[in-house]
């Protein structure tokens, strides 16, 4: 009898926002459209700024294009998918497609994680040693870095999938989330998940924290460098950046912290998917505006981009 009810769960249900009265839920609708148009658009102008301006073809911005990508790919991954459900009337996703999704979410998920450790290490080299800067930050380390990365992220992903495919699922397949998250999934399994919870505490723990608290010591390091920076307004200013910088890197930490690195009894799904919402959603919104756009280079990039297709119309 328990074959026949696993043998049945061929594809998942989607609850997310049906689970809201209908009309929070077409709040929602343009609420998550809004975002992602957001989203979209301000990695977009990032990468076409840094890419037509050779002044910056530099580390700093090199990272920037790469952080850009990989947020426009993360919310690519979740948010068209809610919107064609809402739209279509539809909540099912297939189990290989719940495991895509799944892969894909958390990989761009940990290369947001790798590629913040690296923006704030090279804001630490160019804050505290601005001299050596090009000599420490050469080409071949910035692809380095960028490269190990992806292999990290990806290899880091796979082991997680694997782990997840190999779990039976009963008869109950309903998910009470807008992606496939891999607690609710836990949760539907009829398998043993403890080797896949200790795999999150410990591997998955050691590939978040690591990072974050690099992050950490950087920005203490660049806020001792910048407290013997003898003009006020030098200070207030280079404080306010790493001050907007701080304040998504714990959003984003915040959030994912609490959604993956606690038991999974502790879980309340309302709680979670707003948690979800604010590390898959806002902070890839987030990121162009508070890394890039306030950033008057890429300011000066974009106005001319913008003035030559201006004139060109002309």
């Amino acid at each position: 009898m328990v074959e026949a009810n696993q043998s049945r769960v061929s594809e998942f249900l989607l609850l997310g926002l049906s689970r809201q009265p209908q009309q929070q839920q077409q709040l929602l609708f343009l609420l998550f459209l809004t975002m992602y148009l957001a989203t979209v658009l301000g990695n977009l102008l990032i990468l076409l700024a840094i890419s037509v301006d050779p002044r910056l073809h530099i580390p700093m911005y090199f990272f920037l294009c790469n952080l850009s990508f990989v947020d426009t790919c993360f919310s690519s991954t979740t948010v068209p998918k809610v919107l064609a459900n809402h739209v279509l009337g539809s909540q099912t996703i297939s189990f290989s497609g719940c495991l895509t999704q799944m892969y894909f979410v958390f990989m761009f998920m940990d290369m947001d994680n790798f590629l913040l450790a690296v923006i704030a290490y090279d804001r630490f080299v160019a804050v505290c040693h601005p001299l050596h800067y090009s000599a420490k930050m050469t080409p071949q380390l910035c692809a380095l870095l960028v490269t190990g990365s992806w292999i990290t992220a990806s290899l880091d992903m796979l082991l997680h999938t694997l782990l997840m495919a190999r779990l039976s699922f009963c008869a109950d397949n309903a998910i009470p989330h807008f992606f496939c998250d891999v607690t609710p999934l836990l949760k539907l399994s009829c398998s043993d998940t403890h080797l896949n919870e200790v795999m999150i505490l410990t591997e998955a723990a050691l590939i978040m924290i690591t990072p974050f608290i690099c992050i950490l010591a950087s920005y203490v390091l660049i806020t001792c460098a910048v407290l013997r920076i003898p003009s006020t307004k030098g200070r207030w200013k280079a404080f306010s950046t790493c001050g907007s910088h701080l304040a998504v890197v714990l959003l984003f930490y915040g959030t994912i912290i609490f959604l993956y690195f606690n038991p999974l009894s502790s879980h309340a799904a309302e709680t979670d998917v707003a948690a979800a919402v604010m590390f898959s959603v806002v902070t890839p919104m987030l990121n162009p505006f508070i890394y890039s756009l306030r950033n008057q280079d890429i300011k000066g990039a974009l106005g001319k981009v913008i003035a030559m297709k201006f004139f060109s119309v002309q």
